[in-house]
């Protein structure tokens, strides 16, 4: 389980990008780079980083399900995911 520090800033930088998109939308279209810079950093939504929604983890995510290889491989070893089977040749 990753820190709760970690999440906290996770879910602050979520929320921050939310609120600001519509005005760096428009900053970038006008090309007022000055403004965009006054902007907190954390507004960014480059510095979004994609975590696993169960565990936290940051590394090994599964875009398509939302989780982490780790969890991928024992949900889907449970027949917990449809559609998910174990490949053998």
């Amino acid at each position: 389980m990753a820190r709760k520090a970690i999440l906290g800033r996770q879910e602050k930088r979520e929320k921050l990008s939310q609120k600001y998109a519509e005005l760096r939308k428009e900053l970038k279209t006008r090309g007022d780079y000055a403004a965009l810079q006054q902007l907190p950093r954390n507004a960014n939504p480059v510095r979004l980083k994609n975590r696993c929604a169960v565990t936290g983890r940051g590394r090994g995510y599964i875009r398509r399900f939302g989780i982490s290889r780790i969890l991928f491989r024992q949900k889907a070893l449970l027949g917990e995911i449809p559609g998910v089977k174990k490949i053998s040749w």
